[in-house]
């Protein structure tokens, strides 16, 4: 693929063009659900269908504009997810009145930027990985490749499985016929028990693709998080007869259990990066070492789908970002109406340059690398930023004794910790992006260095654009609890829910309210992780992803049982198959990866395309034919529906193994 793409144009004017105009569409569509609902659909897929069809009228349209269409417009929706999940906080905590424009912007640009830089070195250890699937990087390069000829053979499997995962996605999240979840919890005397099961087709299609290795990891998570944590804790903390059983799962999860997943992903991020230090370094490395030697004219230089933004380049505009990040801190974050004396101002801006600058690239690293375990939309940034945020709360409470701690001071060190986390979120959630579009580049074709432009293009473009539209929901709907003016409707209300937590973990570490207790349970079972890892890797030569178990823990099970279930299913299906020879074993695997890639694209186009609804209605039920008196049908039809799913994954995979026998 790589050889024929040689000569073909990759950044042209009407991929700038249509770049613009999908990254601030789709920007302004995941900022609604961002706020709405807590989380935000990928948009690298909707941007490549998009692309697609609108290239096709060009007669010299390539796969390569294609790509470079959906590398810059995911940007948008990236960088919105970065803003909208944490930058809310500030309204919530009462340190901000609104989304001020410039102070805004900066967060965004220079964040994001500073995302898409730290890849660059990351690009080759993690691509290199073979225990990374990248399972929407895989989806988006072989919907790119289904525009080509050649692989017109197969496109009957990725659009059979648009069509299923599309169709299924509008009748549980739009005509509301289908539930997306099933539940069934039993409340005792003195405890909780029970299970639940998310039935969203892309994240059985995102499992499938993913493996074994990872959904057992998750089930482990699941067991500790659901099945043991809230038993225990509900028996331990006790309940109020009257919630429901599975309202009070919920909320010790959500109030106990999701810190001991905080937990687990620290430590087990920061093994992680640990052993990709040895890889990261030999990259670096190697291209300044290469460099030197292509000017000396002693070696060639590297083949075009390997050629990064220069290193020198990649350093010295990461240098460049550290004056107006220290000016953002010290004149915009801090409030400038308290009371503190200048060289503590300087001293806390300094402080927090250097952990945006450090720890940013850890965070941003450990984020580029659950873009190959489990994909960008399922990846927990919040987690992540939960994790940094505690850290820096920690070391910021070190630097003020006991005796000087006044709500002055309180408030200072709770702006300087959203604000130094917020540019991070800009950083880490572009990185995680940026990792599966150089992912998708690397299968297509393209030029690296190219691709890594045109992510600083999108930065720069949804920068500008992203505080007037969370300004703009904030005055129609207000946003976390806060309103811009009296009389508004508080159902109408943005809940801004992640941007809430940022709130409630901030404040809670500096009254010293957080639970310590499930963060250190949390890292104790991924010591525990990395132990097993070891062990079955040098003697099994196979995985146990600790950060897949924290996932399984963090997570709520909507989002965690379905990739559970499509990495059995995918274990299936291969088992089945162990009877076929390797060549068609290899070319099933294909097709399957093609039907589990159309699933997820079609889910994820329609989720882009029900947004407009939503946010023109301002309502998620604006399309529910479902009569209410019905609505207790939609769990089992889910199930239902979610077991066909899955027997027709498995039946078309086998029967097309073993028609190509024939």
């Amino acid at each position: 693929m790589q050889n024929s793409n040689n000569n073909l144009p990759e950044i042209t004017p009407r991929v700038i063009i249509l770049s613009v105009i999908l990254t601030v569409t789709l920007a302004a569509a995941n900022a609604y659900l961002g706020l709405k609902l807590g989380g935000t659909v990928s948009a690298s897929i909707p941007a490549a269908v998009i692309s697609m069809g609108i290239l096709r009228f060009f007669k010299n349209s390539n796969i390569l504009e294609n790509n470079m269409v959906q590398t810059t417009a995911s940007v948008g929706e990236a960088l919105t997810a970065g803003i909208a999940f944490i930058l809310p906080a500030l309204l919530i905590m009462g340190i901000w009145d609104g989304f001020h424009y410039w102070q805004t912007v900066l967060v965004s640009l220079l964040g994001g930027c500073l995302g898409v830089l730290y890849t660059v070195p990351l690009r080759e250890a993690l691509l290199k990985d073979n225990t990374l699937r990248y399972p929407e990087g895989t989806a988006i390069a072989n919907v790119l490749k289904a525009s080509s000829q050649t692989e017109a053979k197969d496109l009957r499997f990725l659009v059979s499985g648009g069509f299923v995962g599309s169709a299924i996605a509008l009748f549980q999240s739009g005509f509301q016929i289908l539930s997306g979840n099933f539940s069934f919890w039993i409340k005792t005397s003195t405890s909780v028990f029970g299970m639940g099961f998310g039935l969203s087709p892309a994240l059985i299609a995102a499992g499938y693709i993913v493996g074994l290795n990872v959904a057992i990891s998750m089930l482990v998570g699941i067991t500790i998080g659901w099945l043991i944590g809230v038993p225990v804790l509900t028996h331990l903390y006790g309940f109020s007869d009257t919630e429901s059983a599975g309202q009070i799962a919920t909320t010790i999860w959500h109030s106990n259990v999701r810190y001991i997943g905080v937990g687990t992903m620290l430590i087990g991020g920061l093994w992680t990066l640990c052993t990709l230090a040895r890889p990261v370094v030999t990259s670096i490395s190697k291209s300044f070492t290469s460099l030197r030697r292509v000017k000396l004219g002693l070696e060639a230089a590297p083949q075009r789908t390997d050629q990064d933004i220069p290193m020198h380049y990649v350093l010295f505009g990461v240098c460049l970002l550290i004056i107006p990040i220290f000016w953002l801190i010290s004149q915009h974050v801090i409030p400038q109406t308290e009371a503190i004396s200048t060289p503590f101002r300087n001293f806390i801006a300094c402080f927090s340059t250097f952990y945006i600058f450090i720890a940013g690239f850890v965070f941003c690293a450990i984020a580029a690398y659950f873009a190959g375990l489990i994909g960008s939309t399922n990846s927990p940034g919040s987690g992540l930023l939960v994790s940094a945020l505690l850290i820096l709360c920690l070391i910021l409470m070190g630097f003020v004794g006991a005796a000087e701690i006044n709500l002055g001071t309180i408030k200072v060190l709770e702006s300087v910790a959203i604000g130094s986390v917020v540019v991070m979120a800009s950083g880490l959630f572009i990185a995680n992006d940026t990792m599966q579009d150089l992912k998708v580049g690397q299968i297509v074709g393209a030029t690296p260095w190219k691709q890594q432009l045109m992510l600083l293009f999108g930065v720069i473009v949804s920068s500008f654009v992203i505080p007037l539209i969370l300004q703009l929901l904030y005055q129609a709907y207000g946003i976390g609890g806060v309103f811009p003016r009296p009389g508004m409707n508080p159902d109408q209300m943005l809940a801004a829910p992640q941007a809430g937590l940022m709130a409630a973990v901030t404040q809670g570490a500096f009254s010293h309210q957080l639970k310590w207790g499930m963060i250190f349970i949390g890292g104790g079972v991924a010591i525990v992780s990395i132990l097993i890892d070891e062990i079955v890797k040098r003697k099994f030569d196979t995985r146990f992803p600790v950060l897949a178990v924290g996932l399984g823990i963090y997570l709520p099970m909507d989002s965690s049982t379905p990739c559970v279930i499509g990495g059995f299913l995918a274990w299936l299906i291969q088992h089945r198959m162990s009877t076929l020879r390797e060549e068609h074993v290899q070319s099933s695997r294909h097709r399957g990866t093609l039907l589990a890639c159309g699933i997820v694209a079609g889910s994820s186009l329609m989720g882009v395309l029900l947004a407009i609804p939503f946010a023109l209605w301002q309502s998620s039920d604006v399309l529910r034919i479902m009569p209410k008196s019905l609505m207790p049908l939609t769990g089992p039809l889910g199930v239902l529906v979610t077991v066909i799913l899955c027997v027709w994954i498995y039946r078309t995979v086998l029967i097309s193994s073993r028609q190509h026998v024939s």
